[in-house]
C-alpha cells in the first residue's frame, strides 16, 4: 500500500495528526484521543500504519501480562512526493480532498465536544478568502506560508502548547478568461 493510499483514510489520518510533534503514544492513548472511533478500528489502523512503516515501535513494556507498545511517527514516511501527487486522477483528488475535509470536521467536532472547549479563547479560526493571484503570486504566497509553517512543525509538545490543526487549501474557483490574461 503506498503512502497516499495509507493516509487517504480518515481514521489513519487522524492517527497521524495525533502522533505529530514527536509524540510517542500507545494505542490506548490514541483511542482516548479519537473517542468517536471504535477501539477495534484504532487498533486495526495502528497495526496497518506500523506494518507499512508509517509508525514504528518506540518502546515496549509488559503490563499485566500483555505487551504495551508506544509508537512514534516516521516523518520520512509521511510524505507524498510531487510525482505521486501529479499522477492523481480527478477522482483521486476528490477522494483525498473528501478525506481531508472529513478529518477536519471530525477533529473540529471532537474539539467542540470537550467540556472545556472555548473557541474564542482558543483563537479558533475558519476563514476563507477569495484572492486574485497570478501563477507567480500564488507560488510566492505558498513559499512564504511554507517559510512560516515549516519551522513550527518541529515544535515538540510542551505544557504551554496545544496542538492545532492547520489546513491550508488552495484551488482556483474560476479560471481567467483569455481576454483577462492578454
Amino acid at each position: 500500500m503506498d503512502t497516499l493510499e495509507l493516509l487517504a483514510h480518515p481514521v489513519r489520518l487522524r492517527i497521524v495528526h495525533a502522533m505529530r510533534g514527536g509524540r510517542e503514544l500507545t494505542t490506548a492513548q490514541l483511542c482516548a484521543r479519537i473517542p468517536d472511533s471504535s477501539k477495534a478500528m484504532i487498533y486495526r489502523h495502528v497495526d496497518l500504519l506500523a506494518a507499512n512503516g508509517i509508525l514504528e515501535v518506540a518502546d515496549e513494556r509488559r503490563v499485566r501480562g500483555a505487551v504495551e507498545r508506544r509508537y512514534r511517527l516516521r516523518l520520512d514516511r509521511v510524505v507524498v512526493d510531487a510525482e505521486a501527487a501529479a499522477a492523481l486522477s480527478a477522482d483521486d483528488h476528490r477522494r483525498v480532498f473528501a478525506t481531508s475535509m472529513a478529518v477536519l470536521v471530525a477533529e473540529f467536532n471532537a474539539y467542540l465536544d470537550r467540556d472545556n472547549a472555548e473557541p474564542a479563547a482558543d483563537l479558533v479560526g475558519y476563514r476563507q478568502h477569495a484572492v486574485w493571484l497570478n501563477r507567480d503570486e500564488l507560488e510566492k504566497m505558498i513559499i512564504e506560508l511554507r517559510r512560516v509553517i515549516l519551522p513550527l512543525l518541529a515544535n515538540q509538545p510542551a505544557p504551554d502548547r496545544a496542538q492545532y490543526l492547520l489546513s491550508p487549501v488552495f484551488f482556483p474557483i474560476e479560471q481567467a478568461s483569455a481576454a483577462e490574461t492578454e
